[in-house]
């Protein structure tokens, strides 16, 4: 199945972080906070302003994004789990960072 979001919303699925030991002890899923850090799978195609003017989005299909612990909704579609929200939820985009230039001694 392929969705396809309106307007200024967006589709992420959410990074999971790998399984942290603290002191020997393993976190339960249960007790693990949701992480706020999410691919992007698919975009609507812009914000319609006032004057019937298309905005496109900052953010495309394959971002890493960050956002807001309560931001969105959650959806589940063939076994998956989503979340849609919309670009002024987003708070940044995580971008790889460029490999300075090694300096020869």
């Amino acid at each position: 199945m392929k969705i396809r979001p309106l307007h200024d919303r967006i589709l992420i699925r959410r990074i999971e972080e790998q399984e942290t030991v603290r002191g020997g002890i393993i976190i339960p899923d249960t007790a693990k906070e949701k992480p706020q850090e999410g691919e992007v799978i698919a975009v609507g195609n812009g914000k319609i302003l006032e004057n019937g003017q298309r905005v496109a989005l900052d953010v495309k299909a394959g971002d890493r994004i960050l956002f807001g612990k309560y931001a969105g909704s959650e959806i589940k579609i063939e076994g998956q789990e989503y979340l849609i929200l919309r670009e002024d939820e987003v708070l940044g985009v995580l971008e790889a960072k460029a490999q300075p230039a090694g300096k020869k001694k």
